[in-house]
C-alpha cells in the first residue's frame, strides 16, 4: 500500500495546494462545465475558505514527501462533516491512496460524513460507494439532491456514513 499522509495545511503550503486546486477544478470541468477565467484561474471560494474560515480544514494529501492530493472538510462546528473537495493526482490514482488518504482525513474528524459526487462521474461513484462499505459497512446511505443555484446540472449524489472513533 502507498504511503499516505493528510496533514492539515498551513498558510505556507497554499502554493501547494493552489496547483492542486487548478488539477481539481480541470478535472470537475468535464462534469460541471465550469472553464477558467480569462487569466486560465478557476474561482478558489472554497481553497480560501479552507484555508480562512472557522469550521473548515484543509488538508494537504502526501505520498513521502511529494503532494499528491487535497481534502477540504467543513462543518466541523456543526453536527455533520462534509469533504467539500477530493482530488488526487492522477499519478497516485488506482493504487489505494485514495481510499487511505479519505480515511486518514475521516479518521481525524469522527462522526456523521457526508460528501457529494456527480452521477455522470462513473469513477467517482465507485470510488465513493466504496470509500463508504470501508468505512462504514452497510451502514451507509445515498441520496440525490439538486445543486445549488444551478439548475442546469443534474442532482448530485450525496453519501452519509458515520465514521467511528478508532479504539
Amino acid at each position: 500500500m502507498p504511503d499516505v499522509t493528510a496533514r492539515l495545511a498551513g498558510a505556507s503550503d497554499r502554493p501547494a495546494l493552489e496547483r492542486l486546486w487548478l488539477m481539481f477544478r480541470h478535472d470537475m470541468s468535464e462534469f460541471d462545465g465550469v472553464l477558467p477565467d480569462p487569466r486560465g484561474a478557476f474561482r478558489t471560494d472554497r481553497l480560501d475558505a479552507a484555508l480562512t474560515e472557522p469550521g473548515w480544514a484543509p488538508y494537504l494529501l502526501t505520498r513521502g514527501e511529494r503532494p499528491a492530493g487535497l481534502a477540504l472538510v467543513r462543518g466541523l462546528a456543526g453536527p455533520t462533516r462534509v469533504l467539500n473537495s477530493f482530488f488526487v493526482v492522477r499519478g497516485a490514482r488506482r493504487t489505494g491512496f485514495g481510499l487511505r488518504a479519505v480515511q486518514a482525513v475521516v479518521a481525524l474528524h469522527p462522526g456523521p460524513w457526508e460528501v457529494a459526487f456527480q452521477e455522470a462521474n462513473a469513477v467517482a461513484v465507485r470510488f465513493w460507494r466504496r470509500v463508504a462499505t470501508e468505512i462504514a459497512g452497510d451502514a451507509w446511505s445515498e441520496e440525490r439532491r439538486p445543486v445549488p443555484g444551478r439548475p442546469d446540472l443534474p442532482p448530485d449524489s450525496w453519501i452519509s456514513f458515520v465514521a467511528r472513533t478508532r479504539t
